[in-house]
Protein backbone atom coordinates (compact mmCIF):
# COMPACT_ATOMS: atom_id res chain seq x y z
CA UNK A 1 0.00 0.00 0.00
CA UNK A 2 1.23 3.51 -0.75
CA UNK A 3 -0.16 6.75 0.85
CA UNK A 4 0.54 10.36 0.21
CA UNK A 5 -0.03 11.92 4.13
CA UNK A 6 -0.81 15.29 4.52
CA UNK A 7 -1.03 17.14 7.83
CA UNK A 8 -4.17 19.41 7.44
CA UNK A 9 -5.78 21.89 9.36
CA UNK A 10 -9.18 20.89 7.16
CA UNK A 11 -10.14 18.91 4.04
CA UNK A 12 -13.29 17.31 2.78
CA UNK A 13 -13.93 15.24 -0.01
CA UNK A 14 -16.93 15.98 -2.50
CA UNK A 15 -18.78 13.46 -5.19
CA UNK A 16 -21.02 15.27 -7.29
CA UNK A 17 -21.77 18.00 -5.17
CA UNK A 18 -22.57 16.05 -2.00
CA UNK A 19 -20.01 16.07 0.59
CA UNK A 20 -18.69 12.29 1.49
CA UNK A 21 -15.96 13.13 4.27
CA UNK A 22 -14.76 15.88 5.75
CA UNK A 23 -12.25 16.48 8.17
CA UNK A 24 -10.51 19.58 10.82
CA UNK A 25 -6.94 19.14 12.36
CA UNK A 26 -5.48 15.89 11.19
CA UNK A 27 -4.30 13.52 8.38
CA UNK A 28 -5.80 13.94 4.93
CA UNK A 29 -4.24 10.36 3.52
CA UNK A 30 -4.26 9.27 0.09
CA UNK A 31 -4.72 5.60 -0.75
CA UNK A 32 -3.60 3.55 -3.00
CA UNK A 33 -3.53 -0.38 -3.60
CA UNK A 34 -0.99 -2.87 -5.28
CA UNK A 35 -1.49 -6.13 -6.12
CA UNK A 36 0.56 -7.75 -3.73
CA UNK A 37 -0.73 -5.82 -0.42
CA UNK A 38 -2.62 -8.16 1.56
CA UNK A 39 -4.13 -7.40 5.01
CA UNK A 40 -0.84 -7.29 6.58
CA UNK A 41 -0.15 -3.90 4.71
CA UNK A 42 -3.53 -2.34 5.79
CA UNK A 43 -2.70 -3.00 9.60
CA UNK A 44 1.00 -2.06 9.45
CA UNK A 45 0.35 1.35 7.65
CA UNK A 46 -2.88 2.19 10.30
CA UNK A 47 -0.58 1.49 12.35
CA UNK A 48 2.38 3.55 11.08
CA UNK A 49 0.18 6.76 10.28
CA UNK A 50 -1.91 6.92 13.46
CA UNK A 51 1.38 6.71 15.47
CA UNK A 52 3.30 8.94 13.10
CA UNK A 53 5.17 12.36 14.73
CA UNK A 54 3.92 14.89 12.69
CA UNK A 55 2.07 17.25 14.33
CA UNK A 56 3.89 20.19 16.99
CA UNK A 57 4.60 19.56 20.58
CA UNK A 58 3.77 22.84 22.54
CA UNK A 59 7.63 23.84 21.47
CA UNK A 60 6.19 23.59 17.72
CA UNK A 61 8.77 20.53 17.41
CA UNK A 62 6.88 17.43 15.24
CA UNK A 63 6.77 15.19 17.85
CA UNK A 64 2.87 14.64 18.31
CA UNK A 65 1.31 11.85 17.06
CA UNK A 66 -2.83 11.81 15.28
CA UNK A 67 -3.41 10.02 18.49
CA UNK A 68 -1.84 12.89 20.64
CA UNK A 69 -3.17 15.73 18.32
CA UNK A 70 -6.63 14.21 18.93
CA UNK A 71 -6.80 14.49 15.23
CA UNK A 72 -8.82 12.95 12.63
CA UNK A 73 -8.12 11.04 9.31
CA UNK A 74 -9.87 11.71 5.84
CA UNK A 75 -9.17 8.66 3.52
CA UNK A 76 -9.35 8.96 -0.07
CA UNK A 77 -8.80 6.30 -2.07
CA UNK A 78 -6.09 6.61 -5.19
CA UNK A 79 -4.98 4.13 -7.47
CA UNK A 80 -3.08 6.58 -9.46
CA UNK A 81 -0.40 6.18 -6.87
CA UNK A 82 0.24 2.89 -8.34
CA UNK A 83 1.32 4.19 -11.70
CA UNK A 84 4.49 3.83 -13.12
CA UNK A 85 5.74 6.78 -15.62
CA UNK A 86 9.20 5.31 -16.02
CA UNK A 87 8.21 4.31 -19.73
CA UNK A 88 6.48 6.06 -22.43
CA UNK A 89 4.03 9.30 -21.93
CA UNK A 90 1.03 7.64 -20.33
CA UNK A 91 1.40 5.62 -16.77
CA UNK A 92 0.93 2.27 -16.48
CA UNK A 93 -1.44 1.05 -13.97
CA UNK A 94 -0.63 -2.51 -13.84
CA UNK A 95 0.38 -2.39 -9.95
CA UNK A 96 -2.77 -1.40 -8.85
CA UNK A 97 -5.30 -4.27 -7.69
CA UNK A 98 -8.21 -4.85 -9.31
CA UNK A 99 -10.99 -2.72 -7.99
CA UNK A 100 -12.72 -5.83 -5.68
CA UNK A 101 -9.31 -6.40 -3.99
CA UNK A 102 -8.39 -2.96 -3.57
CA UNK A 103 -11.83 -1.76 -2.65
CA UNK A 104 -11.80 -4.59 0.70
CA UNK A 105 -8.35 -3.62 1.09
CA UNK A 106 -8.79 0.29 1.54
CA UNK A 107 -12.26 -0.69 3.99
CA UNK A 108 -9.92 -3.12 5.77
CA UNK A 109 -7.47 0.08 5.80
CA UNK A 110 -10.34 2.28 7.66
CA UNK A 111 -11.72 -0.51 10.16
CA UNK A 112 -8.01 -0.41 11.05
CA UNK A 113 -7.46 3.22 11.69
CA UNK A 114 -11.19 3.47 13.52
CA UNK A 115 -10.32 0.34 15.53
CA UNK A 116 -7.47 2.60 17.07
CA UNK A 117 -9.09 5.19 17.92
CA UNK A 118 -9.61 8.23 15.01
CA UNK A 119 -12.63 9.81 13.80
CA UNK A 120 -12.15 8.76 10.15
CA UNK A 121 -14.09 10.61 6.89
CA UNK A 122 -13.88 8.84 3.56
CA UNK A 123 -14.39 9.57 -0.31
CA UNK A 124 -16.27 7.22 -2.16
CA UNK A 125 -14.73 3.89 -3.32
CA UNK A 126 -14.50 4.32 -7.49
CA UNK A 127 -15.85 7.77 -7.55
CA UNK A 128 -14.58 10.60 -9.62
CA UNK A 129 -13.85 12.87 -6.02
CA UNK A 130 -13.07 16.29 -5.61
CA UNK A 131 -10.44 17.17 -2.77
CA UNK A 132 -10.11 20.00 -0.75
CA UNK A 133 -7.47 20.81 1.95
CA UNK A 134 -5.66 23.10 3.35
CA UNK A 135 -2.03 21.90 4.19
CA UNK A 136 -0.53 22.89 7.65
CA UNK A 137 3.26 23.41 7.47
CA UNK A 138 3.12 22.42 4.83
CA UNK A 139 3.30 18.67 5.60
CA UNK A 140 3.85 15.76 3.32
CA UNK A 141 5.02 12.63 3.23
CA UNK A 142 5.44 9.26 1.38
CA UNK A 143 4.66 6.11 2.75
CA UNK A 144 4.60 2.53 1.64
CA UNK A 145 4.15 -0.92 3.56
CA UNK A 146 6.71 -2.43 1.34
CA UNK A 147 9.36 0.52 2.51
CA UNK A 148 10.01 0.67 -1.11
CA UNK A 149 10.85 4.59 -0.34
Amino acid sequence: MRAVVQRVSRAKVTVEGEVTGEIGIGMLVLLGVSEDDTHDDACYLADKLVSLRIFPDDEGKMNRSLVDACGQMLVVSQFTLLGDCRKGRRPSFIKAARPEVADTLYRTFVVEVQGRGIQTATGRFQAHMDVELVNDGPVTLLVDSRKEF
